[in-house]
């Protein structure tokens, strides 16, 4: 029987699957339609974008047009994106439906990401992996950092434990500011010298989680 009391919070990109050539083809559409931003993105440019907000996104990259025409242009990017990715899906990690369907049978899973509204659904409906997950929140829903929205999660379902599993350094601040275990997934786009827990990949989880909670 699944323990509602103990969550497992994760991260998206580089955690759960890589999206980012279908991200690069659905901004590139939209870049090559702009009369005032020529510069497409590419796989290098995204990978060093992932993880973060979608405001710190849009001014890092749109960085040649005023700051509101940068959200303006990062809107219609991630609109189209958000399109693309249910029609076209990504490229899942290593294991990840069968880790889901053992981890959800003891755990409350659910997914926070830095992400608009629109793309977790969109990878949930391309990969029909809606079912394992009890909840999730992105940036663009509440406008707040990653770790207000992971204790968000904790608190509005009631979690007595919980931990949040991502790829890079910024995960583990989000982490250590909503006051919970971070889990750091190794494999993805960053590296985090100072976590506490490591994974090579997903389907070490369960295994590292028995070790864990049986302490």
């Amino acid at each position: 029987m699944k323990d509602k009391k103990t969550g497992l919070l994760f991260d998206l990109d580089g955690t759960l699957w890589d999206s980012s050539e279908a991200v690069v083809r659905s901004w590139n559409e939209v870049i090559r339609t702009l009369p005032d931003f020529h510069k497409e993105v590419t796989l290098e440019d995204m990978t060093h974008l992932m993880g973060k907000t979608m405001d710190e996104i849009a001014y890092e990259f749109f960085d040649t047009v005023s700051k509101p025409r940068a959200l303006e242009l990062m809107q219609m990017c991630t609109d189209n994106e958000n399109v693309y990715i249910e029609k076209h899906g990504g490229n899942l990690m290593p294991d990840l439906e069968e880790t889901l369907k053992i981890l959800s049978k003891e755990y409350f899973l659910a997914i926070v990401s830095n992400c608009q509204q629109g793309y977790i659904e969109a990878f949930l409906s391309y990969h029909k992996l809606g079912k394992y997950f009890d909840d999730r929140l992105d940036f663009a829903t509440t406008n707040l950092p990653k770790g207000d929205n992971i204790a968000i999660v904790v608190k509005r379902n009631s979690l007595d434990r919980a931990f949040y599993i991502g790829d890079i350094q910024g995960d583990k601040d989000a982490s250590d500011h909503a006051g919970i275990p971070f889990i750091h997934a190794s494999y993805g786009y960053g590296a985090v010298p100072d976590a506490p827990y490591r994974i090579p990949s997903l389907s070490a989880l369960p295994s590292l989680l028995k070790n864990i909670l049986q302490t």
